[in-house]
């Protein structure tokens, strides 16, 4: 089982890099969907 580790961190690093672009694209969609869209 000498891949676990090697699968775990190719993981680890491609959650890291989808947080990080989630968390940079929630404020531009967020202002976007506020200013085109009508706050009911």
């Amino acid at each position: 089982m000498d891949g676990v580790f090697g699968g775990f961190t190719r993981w680890a690093v491609v959650f890291l890099i989808i947080f990080v672009l989630f968390i940079l694209l929630i404020p531009v969609g967020y202002t976007t969907t506020c200013t085109t869209t009508p706050v009911y």
